[in-house]
């Protein structure tokens, strides 16, 4: 009799833990019996691209990155090579929004610090002032703190602008978070390394620029040269991997009410009854995972609630491109809190990757919302998109309304890594290993980004297949 796995959530983790799974049970010739359970109408999570009138509209994340090699390995498992498109090698730079206009960011600058000094010293992103105490870094002792927040840690290093003006946009366009509680250890440990190596962060980036192969890396922002998409959209991966999944194994509209152990594995409670399974994948997010455990391991659960996450929310507007008069140069930009803008970031999709509108026409992708700014999140959807068209008319110089609008909320999907997080998974982990035949996956735990997600939910299916047939291991 086959020895079944359940996989609870249908996200991207979820659907690489069933991959995974599968992957195995025929590498490995096991008797195994894989169910996946999503209580939505759909799997793929926050993934998801809408094809209207010839735009390819990406809701959630629009691209992954390959630094991570994850996300670009399960693509060439998948077949996918063909599908993989790079971003447009002619607009490979971000803006900054200062005083309420847009300010390229210099070449070499990356997230936190310049790699390069002749543009840095060129750009209007910082004072006089500002980039003098910035270059102070090359001097100042190291002084590692341990974990610290990232606003602390880049105050300490380059001072507040390189805060206001650069950092905290930038991570907070990524991770939605609050700089002065994101712990920079459990996000960007390499910063972190920097000081310790080289005693300065400049110093560190500018190894690291030397170092890099001409083309690798573009000479802003973030590495651009290194995210990629798909043809049609994200929506490509989450269909085949639904592909790949034997035939039956997912099971959508389905809740699941708890978890208890029996006495030949697991029972998974749902609206349709109770499953029996040998081993259980929870990839739901942590406030989820900790009522799901609560029975199980109270303890594991009580960690888990201290977790805290952000709700975001992405407005979609769509141009015709004479309605807007400011050539879109780049892939888009970013809102520092100062600016006291309604949005975190603006992306200038169309412009990113070739094949996103129809000729003739722009769309762009406003974010709000997560912890710099839960008020707007607050908003109806109405006001939301008026507030976000307000801001971006005179910015950007838009003459009418758009084409069309599109909002999509992300209630509570941000997990908040704040300062002490890693220690708090570890904790999380000593526990879940107390539990024979469980394990939890998710972006919660280590990482946020697509690449993370689905290395989190193999590594989850690896590790429950290795307690569950040691001999084929």
């Amino acid at each position: 009799m086959p020895k079944r796995v359940i996989v609870i959530g249908g996200g991207i983790t979820g659907l690489s833990a069933a991959h995974r799974l599968a992957e195995l049970r025929s590498d490995r010739n096991l008797n195994l019996d894989i169910l996946l359970l999503e209580k939505s109408d759909r799997v793929g999570g926050v993934i998801s691209t809408v094809e209207r009138d010839g735009f390819t509209i990406e809701e959630g994340p629009d691209s992954f990155i390959t630094s991570k090699p994850w996300g670009i390995n399960l693509a060439n498992r998948l077949g996918l090579e063909s599908e993989l498109i790079e971003t447009n090698r002619d607009k490979r730079r971000t803006f900054v929004l200062l005083h309420g206009r847009l300010v390229p960011l210099p070449d070499g600058f990356i997230m936190l610090a310049p790699a390069r000094i002749m543009p840095f010293l060129r750009t209007p992103l910082f004072s006089w002032r500002g980039k003098m105490r910035m270059l102070m870094d090359l001097v100042i002792p190291k002084n590692p703190q341990g974990d610290e927040s990232l606003a602390s840690f880049v105050r300490r290093r380059l001072g507040r602008e390189a805060l206001e003006r650069a950092a905290q946009p930038m991570i907070s366009g990524v991770y939605a978070a609050d700089p002065e509680k994101l712990s920079l250890r459990a996000t960007m440990p390499q910063f972190i390394e920097m000081e310790e190596r080289y005693g300065s962060v400049i110093k560190g980036m500018y190894q690291g620029y030397r170092k890099r192969k001409k083309g690798v890396m573009s000479d802003s922002g973030a590495r651009y040269s290194l995210f990629v998409s798909f043809n049609r959209g994200m929506k490509t991966l989450v269909e085949a991997l639904s592909k790949k999944i034997p035939g039956g194994s997912i099971k959508t509209g389905v809740t699941v009410e708890g978890i208890k152990e029996a006495y030949d594995g697991w029972e998974v409670a749902t609206g349709e009854g109770i499953f029996g399974a040998a081993g259980v994948i929870i990839t739901t997010p942590a406030y989820i995972t900790a009522g799901l455990l609560e029975n199980a391991a109270g303890e594991c659960a009580a960690l888990l609630r201290k977790i805290e996450y952000a709700s975001t929310a992405v407005v979609i507007l769509a141009y015709r491109k004479e309605q807007i008069e400011t050539e879109l140069d780049g892939f888009g930009f970013v809102v520092p809190m100062i600016e006291r803008s309604s949005m975190i970031a603006c992306s200038f999709s169309s412009e990113k990757f070739a094949g996103r509108a129809p000729e003739g026409y722009t769309v762009l992708r406003a974010f709000v919302g997560g912890a710099v700014s839960p008020d707007t999140y607050r908003m109806e959807d109405p006001r939301i998109i008026e507030t976000v068209q307000k801001e971006l008319s005179p910015l950007l110089g838009i003459k009418s309304n758009p084409v069309f609008t599109i909002i999509k909320r992300y209630p509570e999907a941000m997990p908040q890594y704040h300062v002490g997080h890693r220690e708090l998974v570890e904790g999380i982990q000593r526990e879940i290993k107390k539990l024979n035949g469980l394990e939890i996956a998710g972006n919660a735990f280590g990482g946020i980004g697509i690449p993370d997600c689905i290395n989190s939910g193999e590594r989850a299916a690896e590790r429950l297949l290795q307690s569950l047939f040691a001999g084929h291991f």
